[in-house]
């Protein structure tokens, strides 16, 4: 699905830094631009994703797992409480995943932009299924 609106949390700009090919290095916010979707919220703190996560009208948010050093599960059940869908992005793979939240997805990092798509177009078409 093309065009969502995406809420990102990620604590360092190079830890955004993906490997889509071997010399090409993007950042999420490029890729998911690349993809044709657009950010229109952005922490890098669990503090300024509180607010974010509560107010901001997105689709669909990504989540890294450890955010400056604490769990993204405080956001992840504000968001999941707005019934909104997220899935996470992650150097610590599905093993970092909050057993809160583990029937939600986890790309690990670094990924391919071909992977990131389908897990985001996957989440999009489950959450359309819900409506």
């Amino acid at each position: 699905m093309k065009g969502a609106s995406i809420f990102l949390v990620e604590d360092e700009a190079l830890i955004r830094m993906m490997i889509v090919e071997i010399l090409i290095r993007m950042m999420i916010v490029e890729i998911l631009e690349e993809l044709g979707h657009r950010v229109v919220a952005e922490a890098g703190s669990i503090e300024t994703a509180e607010p974010l996560a509560r107010t901001s009208v997105f689709d669909l948010a990504i989540f890294d797992i450890n955010v400056a050093g604490f769990n993204i599960s405080p956001i992840a059940q504000i968001v999941a409480a707005r019934s909104l869908p997220f899935v996470f992005v992650s150097g610590y793979g599905p093993a970092g995943r909050p057993a809160l939240f583990a029937d939600k997805p986890v790309l690990h990092k670094p990924f391919l932009i071909e992977h990131f798509a389908d897990m985001i177009n996957s989440a999009m078409s489950d959450q359309s299924k819900r409506q």
